[in-house]
């Protein structure tokens, strides 16, 4: 058995290629990709080469933590279904080739466990989970204040302002670009130039821009907390006295766990979380080297997805 992959070779050269399969066991499943997502963030890092030292990384790889299929076939053991729609958050299954993250891919084998089934008529906007779950991790919910801003208004910080709203909360956020200011949906965009507001209890930044962090502090009101999001390549560094007069906190959200998934796979299935309108380009999966490249450079991209179907 085997499958059509995305393979970084190297920063910049991106290929389809052919890879072997391990034979599935008990606990396993093999699932036919249909969707699968481009990550703005660190697979566009990869891309570049500018990825921090990160566990399993290296090229040759399969990229891609934002997939969709159904399942063929499933073992004893996998607790999963066959004929069921899932998300997969990834595959390590190729062999040599690191899987980081392994979900560009037109067919995976994976522990039935990593299968998450979910409700048949989301369809494509399944790729969406995995940001989604993202959001949902950073805001610690019922743990931290709600964030009263948001920094940056591409597909992390919508699903972050929506998670937001949907909790009960009224964010602010922040975009410089005119165009991706577009498409609120519950709450307000605007220029960070233009906003006179002091005293945010709760920010959180997801823009990656590692030199944003004095503003953010100015912005904070005595005992605020700053929650980074993003993905940063570069070190990140803030003047201390700004910091010490408003006693901040900063806090790094990490990668999401099964709970928030399933949180926000809830939210989804209540209508009280919309996907809707945040895929923006897609592309078939042959045509993947295109697809990567206007990911990463067109900035009315806000989510490009590849389609695998006609892939075997």
């Amino acid at each position: 058995m085997n499958t059509l992959a995305v393979v970084l070779e190297e920063p910049e050269r991106l290929v389809l290629s052919r890879l072997p399969l391990p034979e599935p066991g008990e606990e396993d499943v093999v699932i036919d990709i249909e969707w699968s997502g481009i990550s703005t963030g660190t697979e566009r890092l990869l891309w570049l080469g500018r990825m921090p030292p990160f566990p399993g990384l290296g090229y040759p790889l399969v990229p891609g933590y934002e997939s969709v299929g159904r399942i063929r076939e499933a073992g004893l053991r996998s607790g999963a279904r066959v004929g069921d729609r899932v998300f997969v958050p990834g595959a390590r299954c190729y062999g040599d080739v690191r899987g980081l993250f392994g979900g560009a891919s037109s067919r995976v084998v994976v522990p039935g466990a990593k299968a998450i089934p979910f409700e048949e008529n989301l369809a494509e906007r399944g790729v969406l989970l995995a940001l989604a779950a993202t959001a949902y991790h950073a805001l610690n919910v019922g743990k931290s204040a709600l964030p009263e801003l948001v920094v940056g208004h591409g597909v992390l910080g919508r699903l972050l302002a929506r998670l937001i709203v949907a909790l009960g909360g009224d964010p602010v956020v922040w975009e410089t670009n005119t165009r991706r200011a577009e498409g609120a949906a519950g709450y307000r965009v605007i220029d960070p130039a233009k906003d006179t507001t002091r005293g945010y209890a709760s920010i959180c930044d997801v823009s990656g821009d590692s030199k944003l962090l004095d503003t953010l502090i100015s912005k904070l009101s005595p005992g605020g907390e700053i929650i980074l999001a993003g993905f940063y390549s570069e070190p990140l560094s803030f003047a201390f006295p700004p910091a010490f007069m408003r006693e901040a906190r900063l806090r790094v959200a990490a990668e999401w766990k099964q709970d928030d998934l399933v949180a926000v796979r809830n939210l989804i299935e209540t209508g009280a979380l919309s996907l809707d309108g945040l895929i923006t380009h897609r592309e078939p999966a042959t045509a993947a080297s295109n697809a990567y490249r206007t990911a990463f450079t067109d900035p009315d991209c806000l989510k490009m997805i590849l389609d695998w179907r006609s892939c075997s």
